[in-house]
């Protein structure tokens, strides 16, 4: 039987006269170049680019195939079957086994401010509870703002140091959370 957080979830958004519909899913394979796409449009706008930062991770190719095994579960963001953004969590490397972490939250300019990293963060989370973790912890940078303050907003807790062995060495604000 499938996990609640696997149905996929139909967002309305806009007025009555002109609503876009959006579409909250499980990651698919034909997913990977589209939310490759997003993820290196989306972190050099924030100067995260060079080495350090999630944009090198090997599995930003093949997302598909990182979080569709074991505790792992990554979510896409689509309007009109476009991906405009995602998040995913999975367990935390060279962390404790009870930890996951948040990872590759993006959204094209055009999905931001309309409540949807709310919506993905609420999925991640749950998915997270279902898959037996007891904390989430997520790296992000000091201006990434807005993020910051729905990451604190949802009971996020700074950290003075990064956990695990992630290698995004370049990221400067850590965040956990008991689940």
């Amino acid at each position: 039987m499938a996990e609640a957080y696997e149905k996929p979830e139909t967002i309305l958004r806009g007025s009555s006269f002109q609503q876009e519909e959006f579409i909250l899913r499980l990651i698919e394979e034909g997913d990977n170049p589209h939310i490759a796409h997003v993820i290196c449009r989306v972190m050099p706008e924030f100067g995260a680019s060079g080495s350090g930062f999630a944009i090198n991770d090997p599995e930003v190719s093949d997302m598909y195939q990182a979080y569709s095994q074991g505790r792992a579960v990554y979510f896409v963001l689509c309007r009109k079957d476009v991906v405009v953004g995602g998040a995913g969590i999975a367990p935390l490397e060279g962390g404790p086994e009870e930890v996951c972490e948040l990872r590759k939250m993006y959204f094209l300019p055009e999905a931001r401010g309309k409540g949807f990293g709310q919506r993905l963060l609420d999925k991640c989370l749950t998915a997270a509870v279902a898959k037996g973790f007891k904390r989430c912890y997520l790296e992000t940078l000091k201006d990434m703002t807005r993020a910051r303050k729905l990451y604190e907003k949802n009971g996020f807790l700074p950290l003075d140091k990064p956990m695990g062995n992630t290698g995004h060495y370049s990221c400067d604000a850590w965040y956990a959370r008991i689940l």
